[in-house]
């Protein structure tokens, strides 16, 4: 062996791997690379970002900590050309090297035009694009909920295109609409409108609008994030996105119910314009007044022509006065004709009615009477009879039952006592208490549970020997191996064998602890 080497300085692993990381952490510090997303899951429970950057021939692991990932505008995504840039650093516990990650962007406006184009396939094919998901808007609106930065020029915008056209409550939720937090401010917005009461203190919208002016890619980039576009589709508000200009096209455009080019559109959208309103409807009460003066004329004509068709009152009136004459003539006569139909029929009847008939009539009807009463009480006197006879019987029955039952009751109770009985004397049969009674002991631990074997007793062990007669207390000194004797005493007489079959024999004796 080479004599130069055994003077080398010997490392443990731990200082090699630290001599490494300071190594790499000095020689390169900040860098700035770029390469794909691979491997990347989603936040790790502890909120930390593990994924991997490659190329073509070559791979590097990348950590972005968690207060980072929060801040972070553009998100990792599987597969997205990025250009990121931290701090070189090693992992001692794998031997590897990795980028502590500080900012993340895409590679380029055509890497965040792919990412833009995957993310809406994605969500049109969740249907949060769905046309059958759109609402129409309030005609007049009493309140607008618009959503804006409170310092720019949009809100003016909107304000004075309102004031314009028809001036309407409207309530402002301040947000930042560019950086770090402006897509969650703008979701909690929208989230925060739909969540406000019917008649609470402050209105609930009625529509909202959600607006921005101008600007790159980058700085409309908040209103492309998922966050954003999911609270526009869950909206049961109708909802204006007014976005950027108009050649401008974010994915809240189309989530939203309507899509406007420019903040003064969707103004423009939200309201019709009074004058043209009160214009319309002036227009439409002259038409209106026009018509019903044209139908009035048009039904006086019609009266008028039907009044000179119809006949007089005269001549309506001439044959029921002829007819009434008539019957006037012809009631005298028919009122004697009828009084003398009256009286025949009066008479005819009267005499049917003579005294002895009716006399004869009653004499009749008494004496069924009487019958009647007479089979009434007989049967009666019958019926008490036959049920005086039934209720003997049935007492009869219930003390012949009665006497069953008692006889019953008492075998039953016989039977259950020796069952008892013989139940109880098996119970002391295998009872251990018999057992404790022919002089054997019960021993326990300190904890109460039975002991079977000497090996399981330590020394200074606390016992418990229960004796058929009480309990006592003792502490283990030792365990003492029966198979073997002790040297210092002499080995014990045999006992004598006892017979087979006689009792106590090794053969038939059970064990206490079965």
């Amino acid at each position: 062996m080479n004599e130069s080497r055994l003077n080398i300085v010997e490392l443990t692993v731990s200082e090699l791997s630290s001599q490494l990381k300071r190594t790499v952490e000095d020689t390169y510090g900040y860098v700035r690379v770029r390469g794909e997303i691979s491997g990347y899951k989603g936040p790790h429970s502890s909120g930390h970002v593990y994924f991997a950057l490659k190329d073509q021939s070559a791979k590097i692991d990348g950590v972005i900590w968690k207060g980072v990932f929060g801040r972070m505008r553009i998100k990792p995504e599987e597969g997205l050309e990025v250009v990121v840039t931290g701090k070189l650093t090693t992992y001692p516990n794998r031997s590897s090297y990795q980028i502590v990650v500080e900012t993340l962007e895409p590679a380029g406006v055509g890497a965040l035009m792919a990412l833009l184009d995957e993310r809406r396939k994605k969500l049109a094919a969740e249907g949060l694009f769905d046309e059958a998901r759109k609402q129409l808007l309030p005609f007049l609106p009493e309140v607008i909920g618009v959503i804006t930065s409170p310092t720019g020029a949009v809100i003016r915008d909107i304000l004075h295109r309102l004031a314009d056209r028809f001036p309407r409550r409207v309530i402002v939720w301040p947000v930042k609409v560019q950086g770090d937090g402006s897509a969650e401010q703008v979701a909690a917005a929208i989230r925060g409108f739909n969540a406000l009461p019917e008649a609470g203190r402050i209105p609930r919208p009625d529509l909202i609008i959600v607006a921005r002016g101008g600007g790159s890619l980058e700085d409309l980039w908040s209103f492309n994030e998922e966050i954003v576009v999911r609270a526009a589709a869950d909206s049961m508000i109708p909802l204006i996105a007014a976005v950027g200009h108009e050649t401008d096209v974010t994915l809240i455009d189309h989530a939203a119910d309507r899509r406007a080019p420019t903040p003064t559109a969707a103004a423009e959208m939200a309201v019709p314009v009074r004058a043209e309103l009160i214009a319309e409807i002036m227009s439409k009460a002259r038409r209106a007044r026009a018509c019903w003066q044209r139908a009035q004329d048009h039904r006086r004509t019609e009266f008028r022509a039907a009044a000179r068709a119809l006949p007089t009152a005269e001549e309506l009136l001439a044959i029921p006065r002829q007819r009434l004459d008539s019957a006037t003539e012809r009631l005298p006569r028919a009122l004697r004709a009828n009084a003398q139909l009256h009286h025949t029929q009066f008479s005819r009847i009267a005499g049917r009615l003579a005294p002895q008939l009716l006399r004869n009539q009653v004499e009749r009807r008494r004496l069924r009477l009487d019958t009647a009463t007479h089979r009434l009480s007989t049967a009666l006197k019958t019926y008490r009879e036959t049920q005086l006879t039934c209720v003997g019987r049935a007492r009869e029955r219930v003390t012949a039952l009665s006497d069953r039952s008692k006889r019953a009751t008492l075998a039953l109770l016989a039977n259950r006592a020796a069952r008892l009985e013989r139940s109880h004397q098996l119970l002391r049969a295998f009872s251990y208490q018999s057992v404790l009674q022919r002089g054997f002991a019960l021993v326990r631990d300190d904890a109460g549970h039975p002991l079977r074997a000497a090996a399981s007793i330590a020394a200074g062990m606390k016992l418990d020997i229960e004796f058929a007669d009480g309990c006592v207390s003792a502490t283990a000194e030792g365990v003492r191996n029966l198979t073997t004797p002790e040297p210092s005493r002499a080995p014990a007489a045999p006992k004598p064998r006892k017979p087979k079959g006689e009792p106590g024999s090794g053969s038939n004796q059970g064990s206490l602890f079965g």
